[in-house]
Formats: C-alpha cells, structure tokens, sequence
C-alpha cells in the first residue's frame, strides 16, 4: 500500500512540474508591513530622508522575512508529512477511483495521455495546497 501512496506523490510531483507550479506561502504581507512599517517611522524621525532609508531597511528586512516561501510544488509535495501525504492520496484515489497500475511509470502514461483526469486531478492537488496547506498556488511564466 505505501508504494501507491508514494506513487501517487510522485505523479502529483509530475502534474505540478509539468506545468510549471509554485506555492507560497502565506505570509508575503509580513513583509510589506515590515517595509511600510519602516518607511513609516523613518518618516517620523527623518522626514522625507528618514522615509527612503526606513523603505531601504523595511524592504531587506521584509525579504529576510518572507525568503524560503517561494517554493516549487514538487518540493512542496515532497515534504509532506506522512499524514499530509495519506490524506492527499485520499483525495486523489476518488478521482483515480478504480484505476489499476503496477507501477509509476503505468500511472504517469495513464493519467498523462487523459487530459480530462489529469485536469481533475491537478484542480483537486492545487484545491489541497491551497486549503490544508493555506498556501496560495500560481503558475510560472
């Protein structure tokens, strides 16, 4: 049973690179407020000057703050937790529902050459990403 939840991972892994996906996540607004927030009170103690160097500091430190966020999906995926995973692979298997294979391979060239099942079942990974992990999702250009 562990091989078909791994599998599964692995096809979500597939999906999600194959169309180039990210996740971030929440907390990019902890570093605008850092940067407004700067710029704001070097305003108050420097004027106009103080509002560029508070902007300058709030900025990089709003960039230490949200750095490591912006993840590719594949990695996202991988370090599930194992109950995360099995509760992913849940999902998914009312999607794949009685699909049989042998092995990754199998799975990849079923769901792949079937755009309607590979459709559903990167909506319902991204649906998962998005609410259990509160992670906002998007495509790279």
């Amino acid at each position: 049973m562990c091989h078909r939840v791994d599998d599964v991972m692995k096809l979500c892994c597939e999906l999600s690179t194959n169309q180039q996906i990210q996740s971030t996540v929440k907390g990019s607004g902890k570093g605008a407020a850092a940067a407004g927030g700067l710029a704001f009170a070097g305003g108050l103690v420097g004027g106009p000057l103080g509002i560029a160097v508070g902007g300058a500091v709030g900025g990089l430190l709003g960039c230490w703050l949200t750095s490591g966020q912006f993840k590719p999906l594949p990695q996202v995926i991988m370090e599930l937790s194992p109950l995360q995973q099995q509760k992913l692979y849940e999902n998914l298997m009312v999607i794949l529902g009685d699909i049989q294979w042998t092995d990754l391979v199998q799975l990849t060239a079923l769901v792949m050459g079937n755009t309607t099942l590979k459709q559903q079942l990167t909506a319902a990974l991204l649906g998962y990403i998005s609410k259990e992990l509160q992670a906002d999702v998007h495509y790279v250009d």
